[in-house]
């Protein structure tokens, strides 16, 4: 059974509060996450990632399990990894069928992508075309930069979703990568806003998690730029690994006093199926932040 759901009713709530308690917890199709949903919060948005290993099957099994249970599920869906228009359309009238609310789009860690689409543009551009249901459409950003692509194409890149779902008027968001560095996030955000991006941002931030699995699971899921961010950052890599491992207030707190005015909706909590721990830390820091 899942543990009892957050909820908050006053609208007063400090920045901090609000993002802590509206986390969006993300989970892998793995093993490993047997015996983890159980401490999933009841209700709470569920994020489920899309991997060259695992494949788009089993990230829309575990979709449908966690709706199933009750959860607001939302599937990533790989560019890279999706055969053509009539794959993309198969995705949207699914997601139609089953009632999904959001999806978060990505171009995917595939080497070799198996159809036409590079990247997550011209997938979301085809996908804007069908009849998919979704309330809104999650897009990724990458404040510390792209290990693959320069970061005139990247800035290009996010610009040009967003006007493809202004121009199909589906509202959106961007979540940006696993990033250790406050600054570096509200620098980069600061250029984007001034450059007309205005959609709404989740913070990507690790939830509670020992060295050994973060390295052992972004090396296994492709998920190697904030892993090289942190190796290049040795103060940093030292407060990540202390021990008690890394505490994720210490870079949402100063996020949060800039979330109203730079449109931080929420955060995106990379769990790597460690969905005890986090959770617990959720609850620590909502009895603190009352």
């Amino acid at each position: 059974m899942s543990s009892q759901p957050i909820t908050h009713t006053n609208t007063n709530l400090s920045p901090q509060r609000r993002l802590v308690a509206d986390a969006r917890y993300e989970v892998i199709p793995m093993k490993n996450l047997e015996g983890q949903i159980e401490f999933l919060p009841q209700g709470s948005s569920v994020s489920v990632t899309c991997s060259p290993a695992k494949g788009l099957a089993a990230t829309l099994e575990l979709t449908t399990r966690l709706l199933d249970l009750g959860y607001m599920a939302v599937p990533h869906f790989s560019a890279r990894l999706t055969t053509g228009p009539e794959h993309v359309a198969e995705l949207a009238a699914w997601c139609k069928a089953k009632g999904i609310q959001e999806i978060f789009v990505v171009a995917g860690d595939a080497p070799e992508p198996a159809g036409p689409y590079e990247g997550a543009v011209a997938w979301l551009r085809d996908f804007l075309g069908n009849d998919h249901g979704l309330q809104r459409i999650g897009i990724t950003s990458y404040p510390d930069g792209h290990a693959m692509f320069d970061s005139t194409i990247v800035h290009e890149a996010l610009h040009a979703k967003q006007a493809l779902l202004a121009e199909a008027g589906v509202p959106g968001f961007a979540s940006t990568q696993m990033c250790f560095d406050a600054d570096q996030i509200k620098q980069w955000l600061a250029t984007e806003r001034k450059a007309g991006f205005n959609l709404p941002v989740h913070i990507g931030v690790p939830g509670v998690i020992d060295r050994t699995k973060l390295i052992t699971m972004s090396m296994r899921l492709g998920i190697g730029s904030s892993v090289r961010y942190v190796k290049k950052n040795k103060g940093i890599m030292g407060r990540f690994f202390t021990p008690g491992g890394y505490d994720p207030t210490k870079l949402i707190a100063p996020l949060s006093k800039v979330a109203d005015d730079m449109n931080i909706e929420g955060l995106h909590l990379f769990t790597f199926n460690n969905v005890d721990a986090t959770a617990q830390w959720q609850t620590a820091q909502l009895a603190k932040l009352r």
